[in-house]
Protein backbone atom coordinates (compact mmCIF):
# COMPACT_ATOMS: atom_id res chain seq x y z
CA UNK A 1 0.00 0.00 0.00
CA UNK A 2 1.34 3.37 -1.05
CA UNK A 3 0.59 6.67 0.67
CA UNK A 4 0.89 9.61 -1.71
CA UNK A 5 0.41 13.29 -0.88
CA UNK A 6 -0.25 16.05 -3.40
CA UNK A 7 1.43 19.11 -1.98
CA UNK A 8 2.51 22.58 -2.99
CA UNK A 9 2.56 25.59 -0.70
CA UNK A 10 1.14 27.84 -3.41
CA UNK A 11 -2.59 27.72 -4.07
CA UNK A 12 -4.62 28.02 -7.23
CA UNK A 13 -2.84 25.34 -9.28
CA UNK A 14 -5.78 22.92 -9.47
CA UNK A 15 -4.40 20.48 -6.92
CA UNK A 16 -7.72 19.20 -5.57
CA UNK A 17 -9.17 18.71 -9.05
CA UNK A 18 -6.04 16.75 -9.91
CA UNK A 19 -6.36 14.49 -6.85
CA UNK A 20 -10.04 13.84 -7.58
CA UNK A 21 -9.41 12.82 -11.19
CA UNK A 22 -6.32 10.76 -10.44
CA UNK A 23 -8.24 8.83 -7.78
CA UNK A 24 -11.01 7.96 -10.23
CA UNK A 25 -8.53 7.03 -12.95
CA UNK A 26 -6.57 4.72 -10.64
CA UNK A 27 -9.88 3.16 -9.62
CA UNK A 28 -10.73 2.73 -13.32
CA UNK A 29 -7.51 0.74 -13.60
CA UNK A 30 -8.82 -1.71 -11.02
CA UNK A 31 -6.83 -0.55 -8.00
CA UNK A 32 -8.53 0.32 -4.74
CA UNK A 33 -8.09 3.92 -3.62
CA UNK A 34 -8.69 5.70 -0.32
CA UNK A 35 -8.86 9.50 -0.31
CA UNK A 36 -7.98 11.42 2.85
CA UNK A 37 -9.05 15.07 2.86
CA UNK A 38 -6.72 16.94 5.22
CA UNK A 39 -7.21 20.37 3.70
CA UNK A 40 -9.32 22.45 6.11
CA UNK A 41 -11.03 23.97 3.08
CA UNK A 42 -12.44 20.48 2.36
CA UNK A 43 -12.79 21.09 -1.37
CA UNK A 44 -12.07 17.45 -2.20
CA UNK A 45 -14.92 16.30 0.02
CA UNK A 46 -17.21 18.85 -1.63
CA UNK A 47 -16.24 17.51 -5.07
CA UNK A 48 -16.94 13.93 -4.06
CA UNK A 49 -20.28 14.29 -2.26
CA UNK A 50 -23.66 15.86 -2.85
CA UNK A 51 -24.70 18.99 -1.02
CA UNK A 52 -27.35 16.98 0.81
CA UNK A 53 -24.73 14.57 2.09
CA UNK A 54 -22.45 17.43 3.10
CA UNK A 55 -25.26 18.88 5.21
CA UNK A 56 -25.47 15.54 7.02
CA UNK A 57 -21.70 15.40 7.58
CA UNK A 58 -21.45 19.04 8.71
CA UNK A 59 -24.55 19.67 10.89
CA UNK A 60 -25.05 23.04 12.53
CA UNK A 61 -24.51 21.65 16.04
CA UNK A 62 -20.76 21.31 15.35
CA UNK A 63 -20.71 17.57 16.12
CA UNK A 64 -19.21 15.97 13.04
CA UNK A 65 -18.56 12.31 13.97
CA UNK A 66 -18.26 11.18 10.35
CA UNK A 67 -15.43 13.52 9.33
CA UNK A 68 -11.72 13.65 10.07
CA UNK A 69 -12.51 16.25 12.74
CA UNK A 70 -14.79 13.81 14.53
CA UNK A 71 -12.04 11.20 14.36
CA UNK A 72 -9.44 13.39 16.08
CA UNK A 73 -11.84 15.31 18.35
CA UNK A 74 -10.92 13.38 21.57
CA UNK A 75 -7.29 14.45 21.08
CA UNK A 76 -8.36 17.99 20.27
CA UNK A 77 -10.37 18.13 23.52
CA UNK A 78 -7.64 16.38 25.53
CA UNK A 79 -9.94 13.54 26.64
CA UNK A 80 -8.60 10.54 24.73
CA UNK A 81 -7.17 9.10 21.53
CA UNK A 82 -8.54 9.08 17.99
CA UNK A 83 -11.85 7.43 17.20
CA UNK A 84 -12.34 4.89 14.42
CA UNK A 85 -12.70 7.05 11.28
CA UNK A 86 -15.76 6.98 9.09
CA UNK A 87 -15.04 5.78 5.54
CA UNK A 88 -17.48 7.11 2.94
CA UNK A 89 -17.85 4.80 -0.07
CA UNK A 90 -17.90 6.61 -3.43
CA UNK A 91 -17.81 3.50 -5.61
CA UNK A 92 -16.62 -0.08 -5.11
CA UNK A 93 -12.94 0.76 -5.55
CA UNK A 94 -12.97 4.29 -4.12
CA UNK A 95 -13.70 5.76 -0.69
CA UNK A 96 -12.91 8.91 1.29
CA UNK A 97 -12.33 10.01 4.86
CA UNK A 98 -14.33 13.24 4.63
CA UNK A 99 -12.69 16.53 5.44
CA UNK A 100 -13.99 19.23 7.75
CA UNK A 101 -13.72 23.00 7.79
CA UNK A 102 -13.20 22.78 11.54
CA UNK A 103 -9.93 20.91 11.08
CA UNK A 104 -8.07 24.22 11.28
CA UNK A 105 -8.70 24.19 15.05
CA UNK A 106 -6.20 21.30 15.28
CA UNK A 107 -3.32 23.51 14.10
CA UNK A 108 -2.39 24.89 17.53
CA UNK A 109 -2.56 21.46 19.15
CA UNK A 110 -0.16 20.06 16.55
CA UNK A 111 2.19 23.04 16.86
CA UNK A 112 2.36 22.55 20.62
CA UNK A 113 2.96 18.80 20.30
CA UNK A 114 5.96 19.14 17.97
CA UNK A 115 8.48 20.43 20.58
CA UNK A 116 6.93 18.35 23.37
CA UNK A 117 7.72 15.17 21.45
CA UNK A 118 11.42 15.83 22.02
CA UNK A 119 10.67 15.55 25.74
CA UNK A 120 9.26 12.03 25.30
CA UNK A 121 5.68 13.22 25.87
CA UNK A 122 3.47 10.30 24.87
CA UNK A 123 0.41 12.49 24.30
CA UNK A 124 2.44 14.55 21.84
CA UNK A 125 3.25 11.48 19.78
CA UNK A 126 -0.41 10.43 19.74
CA UNK A 127 -1.31 13.90 18.51
CA UNK A 128 1.34 14.04 15.80
CA UNK A 129 0.53 10.54 14.53
CA UNK A 130 -3.26 11.01 14.57
CA UNK A 131 -3.67 11.42 10.80
CA UNK A 132 -1.36 8.49 10.07
CA UNK A 133 -3.19 6.17 12.43
CA UNK A 134 -6.61 7.30 11.21
CA UNK A 135 -5.60 6.46 7.63
CA UNK A 136 -4.29 3.07 8.79
CA UNK A 137 -7.53 2.22 10.59
CA UNK A 138 -9.53 3.23 7.51
CA UNK A 139 -7.23 1.17 5.30
CA UNK A 140 -7.92 -1.92 7.41
CA UNK A 141 -11.56 -1.64 6.30
CA UNK A 142 -11.28 -0.40 2.72
CA UNK A 143 -8.09 -2.36 1.86
CA UNK A 144 -6.72 0.22 -0.61
CA UNK A 145 -3.77 -0.26 -2.90
CA UNK A 146 -3.17 3.49 -2.80
CA UNK A 147 -4.01 6.23 -0.28
CA UNK A 148 -4.09 9.75 -1.72
CA UNK A 149 -3.83 12.71 0.66
CA UNK A 150 -5.08 16.17 -0.24
CA UNK A 151 -3.58 18.92 1.93
CA UNK A 152 -3.76 22.70 2.04
CA UNK A 153 -1.35 25.13 0.31
CA UNK A 154 0.82 26.07 3.29
CA UNK A 155 3.75 24.95 5.42
CA UNK A 156 1.80 24.74 8.68
CA UNK A 157 1.54 22.13 11.42
CA UNK A 158 -1.45 20.32 9.90
CA UNK A 159 0.43 19.69 6.67
CA UNK A 160 3.55 18.64 8.54
CA UNK A 161 1.54 16.07 10.52
CA UNK A 162 -0.12 14.90 7.29
CA UNK A 163 3.07 14.55 5.27
CA UNK A 164 5.12 12.65 7.85
CA UNK A 165 2.55 9.90 7.33
CA UNK A 166 3.15 9.61 3.59
CA UNK A 167 5.58 7.63 1.47
CA UNK A 168 5.67 9.90 -1.57
CA UNK A 169 5.00 13.53 -2.43
CA UNK A 170 3.75 14.75 -5.81
CA UNK A 171 4.09 18.48 -6.49
CA UNK A 172 1.48 20.09 -8.76
CA UNK A 173 2.93 23.20 -10.40
CA UNK A 174 1.58 26.03 -12.47
CA UNK A 175 4.04 27.40 -15.04
CA UNK A 176 4.56 30.73 -13.28
CA UNK A 177 6.76 32.62 -10.84
CA UNK A 178 4.64 31.69 -7.82
CA UNK A 179 5.22 27.98 -8.33
CA UNK A 180 8.94 28.54 -8.79
CA UNK A 181 9.06 30.35 -5.46
CA UNK A 182 6.89 27.65 -3.93
CA UNK A 183 9.41 25.00 -4.97
CA UNK A 184 12.23 26.96 -3.34
CA UNK A 185 10.31 26.91 -0.06
CA UNK A 186 8.92 23.40 -0.38
CA UNK A 187 12.15 21.47 -0.96
CA UNK A 188 14.08 22.60 2.13
CA UNK A 189 10.95 22.31 4.27
CA UNK A 190 10.46 18.63 3.38
CA UNK A 191 14.11 17.96 4.22
CA UNK A 192 13.75 19.62 7.64
CA UNK A 193 10.45 17.90 8.43
CA UNK A 194 11.90 14.50 7.55
CA UNK A 195 15.06 15.04 9.59
CA UNK A 196 13.25 16.50 12.60
CA UNK A 197 10.63 13.76 12.65
CA UNK A 198 13.26 11.03 12.61
CA UNK A 199 14.82 12.65 15.69
CA UNK A 200 11.48 12.58 17.45
CA UNK A 201 10.76 8.95 16.59
CA UNK A 202 13.92 8.02 18.48
CA UNK A 203 12.43 9.67 21.57
CA UNK A 204 9.08 7.85 21.49
CA UNK A 205 8.28 6.42 24.93
CA UNK A 206 5.83 3.81 23.59
CA UNK A 207 7.35 1.21 21.26
CA UNK A 208 3.87 -0.14 20.49
CA UNK A 209 2.49 3.14 19.17
CA UNK A 210 2.24 2.97 15.36
CA UNK A 211 4.24 6.00 14.26
CA UNK A 212 4.66 7.12 10.64
CA UNK A 213 8.03 6.63 8.96
CA UNK A 214 8.33 10.22 7.77
CA UNK A 215 9.56 9.01 4.40
CA UNK A 216 8.07 11.80 2.24
CA UNK A 217 10.09 10.80 -0.82
CA UNK A 218 9.67 13.05 -3.89
CA UNK A 219 7.76 11.22 -6.61
CA UNK A 220 7.81 13.97 -9.22
CA UNK A 221 5.83 16.97 -10.38
CA UNK A 222 2.81 17.66 -12.57
CA UNK A 223 2.57 20.84 -14.65
CA UNK A 224 -0.97 22.15 -14.37
CA UNK A 225 -3.07 24.60 -16.35
CA UNK A 226 -0.67 24.82 -19.26
CA UNK A 227 -2.46 26.13 -22.33
CA UNK A 228 -1.52 23.78 -25.16
CA UNK A 229 -1.12 24.09 -28.91
CA UNK A 230 -0.21 20.99 -30.90
CA UNK A 231 0.48 19.21 -27.58
CA UNK A 232 3.11 21.78 -26.55
CA UNK A 233 2.85 24.68 -24.09
CA UNK A 234 2.17 28.00 -25.83
CA UNK A 235 4.86 30.66 -25.78
CA UNK A 236 3.44 32.57 -22.81
CA UNK A 237 4.19 29.58 -20.58
CA UNK A 238 7.33 28.22 -22.22
CA UNK A 239 9.87 30.15 -20.20
CA UNK A 240 8.41 28.94 -16.91
CA UNK A 241 7.89 25.37 -18.08
CA UNK A 242 11.53 25.28 -19.18
CA UNK A 243 12.71 26.41 -15.73
CA UNK A 244 10.85 23.74 -13.77
CA UNK A 245 13.21 20.74 -14.25
CA UNK A 246 16.29 22.53 -12.93
CA UNK A 247 14.42 24.22 -10.09
CA UNK A 248 12.85 20.91 -9.03
CA UNK A 249 16.27 19.28 -8.92
CA UNK A 250 17.81 22.11 -6.94
CA UNK A 251 15.03 22.62 -4.42
CA UNK A 252 13.41 19.20 -3.99
CA UNK A 253 15.99 16.62 -5.09
CA UNK A 254 18.85 18.69 -3.68
CA UNK A 255 21.06 18.35 -6.71
CA UNK A 256 21.50 20.40 -9.86
CA UNK A 257 22.73 18.44 -12.88
CA UNK A 258 22.05 19.64 -16.39
CA UNK A 259 18.28 19.35 -16.63
CA UNK A 260 16.56 18.04 -19.78
CA UNK A 261 13.53 19.79 -21.26
CA UNK A 262 10.33 19.26 -19.29
CA UNK A 263 8.94 16.90 -21.93
CA UNK A 264 11.96 14.62 -21.44
CA UNK A 265 12.39 15.05 -17.67
CA UNK A 266 11.77 11.72 -15.89
CA UNK A 267 10.56 13.66 -12.84
CA UNK A 268 7.80 15.28 -14.90
CA UNK A 269 4.86 12.94 -14.41
CA UNK A 270 2.67 14.85 -16.84
CA UNK A 271 1.71 18.18 -18.38
CA UNK A 272 -2.02 18.72 -18.03
CA UNK A 273 -4.03 20.83 -20.43
CA UNK A 274 -6.92 23.18 -19.75
CA UNK A 275 -10.29 21.45 -19.79
CA UNK A 276 -12.31 24.48 -18.81
CA UNK A 277 -15.18 23.67 -21.17
CA UNK A 278 -15.70 20.28 -19.50
CA UNK A 279 -15.67 21.36 -15.86
CA UNK A 280 -19.23 22.78 -15.75
CA UNK A 281 -20.60 19.53 -17.19
CA UNK A 282 -18.52 17.45 -14.74
CA UNK A 283 -19.67 19.51 -11.77
CA UNK A 284 -23.33 19.22 -12.76
CA UNK A 285 -22.99 15.47 -13.34
CA UNK A 286 -20.79 15.01 -10.23
CA UNK A 287 -18.35 12.82 -12.07
CA UNK A 288 -14.81 13.13 -13.48
CA UNK A 289 -14.46 14.97 -16.77
CA UNK A 290 -13.33 11.80 -18.55
CA UNK A 291 -16.53 9.99 -17.49
CA UNK A 292 -18.79 12.50 -19.24
CA UNK A 293 -21.25 11.22 -21.84
CA UNK A 294 -23.53 12.95 -24.37
CA UNK A 295 -26.38 12.54 -21.87
CA UNK A 296 -24.39 14.86 -19.56
CA UNK A 297 -24.34 17.55 -22.25
CA UNK A 298 -20.87 16.75 -23.63
CA UNK A 299 -21.62 16.52 -27.33
CA UNK A 300 -19.69 17.26 -30.51
CA UNK A 301 -16.32 18.85 -29.82
CA UNK A 302 -16.83 18.31 -26.10
CA UNK A 303 -16.60 14.55 -26.59
CA UNK A 304 -13.27 15.02 -28.37
CA UNK A 305 -12.10 16.92 -25.29
CA UNK A 306 -13.38 14.11 -23.06
CA UNK A 307 -11.31 11.62 -25.05
CA UNK A 308 -8.16 13.76 -24.77
CA UNK A 309 -8.81 14.26 -21.07
CA UNK A 310 -9.05 10.52 -20.53
CA UNK A 311 -5.82 9.95 -22.45
CA UNK A 312 -4.00 12.60 -20.41
CA UNK A 313 -5.15 11.29 -17.04
CA UNK A 314 -4.58 7.67 -18.00
CA UNK A 315 -1.01 8.56 -18.97
CA UNK A 316 -0.52 10.48 -15.74
CA UNK A 317 -1.97 7.74 -13.52
CA UNK A 318 0.20 5.14 -15.26
CA UNK A 319 3.31 7.25 -14.65
CA UNK A 320 2.44 7.80 -10.99
CA UNK A 321 1.84 4.12 -10.31
CA UNK A 322 4.93 3.02 -12.21
CA UNK A 323 7.16 5.55 -10.44
CA UNK A 324 5.75 4.62 -7.02
CA UNK A 325 6.10 0.89 -7.74
CA UNK A 326 9.69 1.43 -8.85
CA UNK A 327 10.72 3.53 -5.86
CA UNK A 328 8.95 1.18 -3.47
CA UNK A 329 10.90 -1.75 -4.89
CA UNK A 330 14.31 -0.06 -4.75
CA UNK A 331 14.11 2.18 -1.67
CA UNK A 332 13.81 1.19 1.97
CA UNK A 333 10.68 2.44 3.75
Amino acid sequence: MKRIAFFNNTGGVGKTTLVYHIAHMIADKGRRVLLVDLDPQSNLTAMCLTEERLEELWPENGEHPQTILGCIRPILRGIGDIQDPHVEALRDELAIIPGDLGLSTFEDKLSDAWPRAMGRDEAAFRTLSAFHRAASFAADRHQPDVILFDVGPNLGAINRAALIGTDFVITPLAPDLYSMQGLRNLGPTLVHWRKDWHKRVEESPDPHLALPSGRMEPLGYVVMQAAMRLSKPVKAYEKWVSKIPLEYRRAVLRDAPNAPPTSEDPWCLGIMRHYQSLMPFAQDAQKPMFHLRPADGAIGAHMDAVRRCREDFEHLATNILARADGLEATSPP
